[in-house]
């Protein structure tokens, strides 16, 4: 059962958020590429069938993500009504619907919350960094949760 949101977990919440919205101003100015996942629209979420235990079986098997990802027609729709959120124009072919937390790192591959508009060619640059990340936690020097975090981090953080 989850515990009961505390005063600290609200100015967290609060802090990040802001400090969200000001690495998105930044980016934003400089005209780079990216596009900061929204900690509050795009926190993450794990899919609950991945843990640590079952990489082998999962993750770390080749072609399993294929198994679960999301049919293109679910994907667009999500990015229409994301660009939107997100304040991002341009053709939806310029932008990659991207999961927070990666399908190849244990991510929920449906959860809208674990979604964001990404744009090109940034959203390739991630595709890569995501493949490293998962061949760390196959070859056993990251685990699940410190990769899972890593990506949190670089997506928030660096879009």
């Amino acid at each position: 059962m989850a515990r009961p949101l505390t005063t600290l977990d609200l100015v967290l919440a609060v802090l990040l958020v802001a400090a969200a919205v000001l690495l998105f101003a930044h980016g934003r100015a400089r005209g780079t590429q990216a596009v900061l996942a929204d900690p509050v629209r795009t926190p993450g979420v794990l899919n609950p069938d991945v843990t640590q235990a079952n990489i082998r079986s999962t993750i770390c098997r080749h072609g399993w993500t294929a198994t679960i990802r999301p049919p293109t027609s679910y994907t667009n729709d999500l990015k229409r009504r994301q660009m939107r959120q997100y304040g991002e124009t341009g053709p939806l072919s310029g932008y990659q619907e991207d999961h927070l937390i990666s399908l190849e790192l244990g991510g929920d591959p449906t959860d809208p919350r674990n979604l964001w508009p990404e744009p090109y060619p940034r959203a390739a640059d991630v595709d890569t960094i995501e493949n490293e990340l998962n061949a760390e936690v196959c070859s056993g020097s990251l685990t699940l949760a410190e990769a899972q975090q890593r990506e949190d981090d670089l997506k928030h953080r660096q879009g």
